[in-house]
């Protein structure tokens, strides 16, 4: 009933489901990058080519260690979501998201439209293009 402004509650059973699978996939990353972290980083004889290797084996772990932690967080605050009955709606317009959006992205916090002014506003902050 798209544009009669009638509102009939989400079925969130196939969403939560979605958020459970990634929240565990999520947490079974961060444990293995933070084996392989710690791994990268036990003593042995090196020589200084093995030890940048090594260095940037344990950089690269570690950023996408702190990636999977932020998405994780984003999960359960849509799992959250889901209990107080508010998943769904753009948390800046109230807006229903947009299903396909939630489809690729079932821990989306604003629609399309605010999203896009968000990432705008992210790109600002960072000194514009970084072409």
């Amino acid at each position: 009933m798209e544009g009669s402004g009638t509102e009939f509650p989400m079925n969130t059973d196939k969403y939560k489901q979605l958020l459970l699978d990634k929240q565990r996939e999520l947490q079974a990353a961060i444990a293995r990058l933070r084996g392989d972290a710690l791994d990268s980083g036990v003593a042995e004889v090196r020589d200084p080519m093995d030890e940048a290797v090594t260095d940037q084996s344990t950089s690269q772990s570690l950023q996408e260690d702190t990636l999977a932690s932020e998405t994780l967080l984003e999960v359960q605050d849509a799992l959250g979501r889901i209990e107080t009955g508010t998943y769904g709606k753009c948390l800046d317009c109230g807006r229903q998201i947009e299903a396909n959006r939630l489809e690729a992205v079932p821990w989306a916090r604003y629609c399309l439209e605010d999203q896009r002014k968000h990432d705008r506003a992210a790109q600002a902050e960072q000194g514009g293009s970084t072409l």
